[in-house]
């Protein structure tokens, strides 16, 4: 059981990355999923979560920081989820952790079974 992340980077205030996790060894589909962030010196926090797809209607929640700016989905044929992030800011930088958790929808990181690795994001000018 795996997960792994990418698409992090550099990227000026203002621009657009895509993260991506790839699951492996379960299928994503039956798993609420979420992105994560952790900046130098700070708690873990969450970003943004998505319902899983069954018996659901795949309902998100972001962090009002990011609403309107992030948008997480998935792609059950990839097994893959993805956080889109658009007008980034500075304060967005930090690393971007993948998460899933087979249970009821939950913002809380302790309640996730499964983490990916994370994936640096830097926006600077």
């Amino acid at each position: 059981v795996q997960l792994q992340a990418s698409g992090g980077g550099l990227v000026q205030p203002g621009g657009s990355l895509r993260l991506s996790c790839v699951a492996s060894g379960f299928s994503l589909n039956r798993y609420v999923i979420g992105w994560f962030r952790q900046s130098t010196g700070e708690e873990r926090e969450t970003v943004a979560c998505i319902a899983s797809n069954t018996g659901s209607d795949g309902s998100a929640t972001y962090a009002g920081s990011v609403k309107g700016r992030f948008t997480i989905s998935r792609d059950n044929a990839r097994n893959t989820m993805y956080l889109q992030m658009n007008s980034l800011k500075p304060e967005d930088t930090a690393a971007y952790y993948c998460a899933a958790r087979l249970g009821p929808m939950s913002r809380l990181k302790t309640l996730y079974d499964y983490w990916g690795q994370g994936t640096l994001v830097t926006v600077s000018s």
